[in-house]
């Protein structure tokens, strides 16, 4: 049966013309009907519009929005979602005096994870990571992006992988995937970069190609992890096999792996704590998508991605919630767009278009999903009843939902 919202105080993101992603000035502006009605069939978008040009009701499966808004699903294009256990110690160790660094030195960090995750079976990788993904789907994602990267063996990495496509195959939200096994060195090469590099590229990367596990190619372009010429050699093996280049870059240090991506036709440059003008200038008039974490900064006390500096450029920006046991323990979009607004002092307009339309964009999926636009999946927020789209930043602390819809269909609390 069709199903008809109607009454909807007010119909957020609504794009008549395909669009890709918006720029600049362009995320200032946040289309919308005041007083609408929508129609969902098959779990697509098939109609919208003002409540005065409402179709009639019957044959429908009535949804009366009075005093509530609807809006796209959040689109969070950076996660490290399938991980094994967590890291309550090392966030306690950073409480008392120690950095991320410090940590990650000590044995802890990646390597931690990458040490639970090898001797945890792929079931049970599958069960902690079901339980997370149903979290966030409640908290109204509808499209994600997945990364491996804390396995750092073949058979970890793989495992990894073949996790995220359990998931991908028995939830309805839309999935990708990306093959981080450039996240950090193993404890196993500590002392032979070069070697881990080579297995990663000669052993990991065709079997992952072959079995057609992700769609992405990931790199953390870091001081102490892995340089820009690290970075040109993974990223070059991946589009080798089809994947496509994202980078984590600029987080602690800036070493030009930005000008990196935009040299591979990155997706995304992802963290971005730290940007030069150099760095803001490759971007500009470019197809990668820069992506801001902000729950990453407010979680590790560390700068927030120079949001004003870089839209006020003329640049896009998305915003994705890092998801980790590390550094951003949390998949709550609702605080990544309230965050953005209250430190990095984007408006709502920018924050929800930076985390639907962007968002879609930096996953590949913007055509499929982050706006209200005729044919795409009806992956829908009906929020509380509220004053305005305002008060989804403006009440951190409480999401403003009332159901989340994934292709037509609410999800269950």
């Amino acid at each position: 049966m069709d199903t008809l919202f109607i009454n909807i105080k007010e119909l957020l993101q609504v794009r008549t013309a395909p669009i890709e992603f918006v720029s600049g000035k362009e995320m200032s502006e946040l289309p919308s009907i005041k007083n609408a009605y929508l129609t969902v069939r098959d779990g697509i978008i098939t109609g919208f519009g003002s409540m005065s040009n409402c179709p009639k009701t019957d044959g429908f499966k009535l949804i009366d929005a009075t005093g509530k808004l609807v809006l796209p699903a959040w689109c969070d294009s950076h996660t490290h979602l399938v991980y094994a256990g967590n890291r309550e110690g090392e966030f306690v160790d950073r409480i008392k005096g120690l950095s991320y660094e410090e940590i990650a030195n000590n044995g802890g960090g990646i390597l931690n994870s990458a040490k639970k995750l090898q001797v945890t079976s792929e079931e049970e990788l599958y069960q902690q990571s079901k339980v997370r993904l149903e979290e966030v789907m409640q908290l109204g994602t509808g499209a994600i992006e997945i990364k491996s990267g804390y396995g750092l063996t073949e058979d970890a990495e793989i495992k990894m992988l073949n996790v995220i496509k359990r998931l991908k195959e028995n939830y309805p939200i839309e999935i990708k995937a990306t093959f981080l096994g450039a996240h950090a060195v193993p404890s196993a090469y500590k002392n032979d970069k070069a070697g881990y590099l080579q297995l990663v590229i000669n052993s990991i990367l065709p079997k992952i190609a072959a079995q057609s596990l992700a769609s992405y190619i990931d790199v953390f372009c870091e001081t102490g992890y892995f340089s820009v010429a690290d970075t040109e050699l993974i990223l070059a093996a991946g589009k080798k096999h089809g994947l496509i280049p994202k980078i984590h870059v600029n987080q602690f240090t800036a070493i030009g792996g930005v000008q990196t991506g935009v040299k591979y036709n990155a997706l995304s440059v992802d963290h971005l704590e730290l940007m030069r003008e150099e760095d803001i200038e490759v971007l500009k008039n470019t197809r990668t998508m820069p992506v801001a974490l902000p729950s990453c900064s407010y979680f590790l006390s560390i700068p927030y991605t120079p949001a004003r500096k870089m839209i006020e450029a003329g640049l896009p920006l998305a915003l994705a919630t890092d998801y980790n046991p590390g550094s951003t323990p949390s998949g709550n979009m609702n605080f990544v767009v309230a965050t953005a607004c209250i430190k990095m002092k984007m408006t709502p307009e920018e924050a929800i278009n930076a985390a639907t339309i962007n968002g879609a964009y930096a996953m590949g999926l913007s055509d499929k999903t982050g706006s209200i636009t005729i044919g795409k999946q009806a992956n829908l927020i009906l929020t509380k009843q509220i004053n305005s789209f305002g008060c989804i930043p403006y009440s951190f602390g409480n999401h403003q939902i009332d159901t989340v819809y994934i292709k037509g269909m609410p999800v269950d609390k």
